[in-house]
């Protein structure tokens, strides 16, 4: 996980669904860039909240054994509005396919009652002490800190 931008997960349904939110405050970096007259959300961002709630899906469904979820693949992604500093996304992800070590999820962002990102998802995971570089050491400490990330975001 690289960017956290998971605030608060609201609903989880183990393995087959979650429901996550991001509130978007103008303290974000990012948004004086993206635009500087007119700061919103990038896609990519909304992208990447969507895979991050997916990737909890994952490590819940597999009691954490799987410690690195990267995005191997997003298919039909659309955009349909903007999210702007004050609006809060609210991702929903639901499961298609849950295996070992890769699964496929579809899902959508809303704000302001309106959908503004969708797409289907693919991942890949690595179990705790392994990832796509190689072996990653100790795993006790990373197992521990995700759990502990997790039962903050569940709040």
């Amino acid at each position: 996980m690289r960017y956290g931008l998971i605030d608060r997960i609201v609903e989880l349904e183990r393995g087959r669904r979650i429901v996550a939110v991001k509130a978007v405050t103008l303290a974000e970096e990012y948004l004086a860039d993206h635009f500087p007259t007119f700061p919103v959300l990038p896609g990519v961002l909304m992208l990447e909240a969507l895979a991050e709630s997916a990737a909890w899906l994952v490590r819940d469904a597999q009691s954490f054994v799987c410690g690195v979820v990267l995005l191997r693949e997003a298919k039909n992604v659309t955009y349909k509005n903007f999210v702007r500093p004050g609006e809060v996304l609210r991702l929903e992800v639901g499961c298609r396919r849950l295996e070992r070590d890769e699964s496929d999820f579809e899902g959508a962002g809303f704000s302001q009652g309106r959908e503004v990102v969708r797409a289907r998802l693919g991942l890949r995971h690595f179990p705790v002490g392994q990832s796509p570089w190689g072996k990653t050491g100790e795993s006790a400490p990373l197992v521990q800190h995700l759990r502990a990330r997790f039962a903050l975001l569940r709040g």
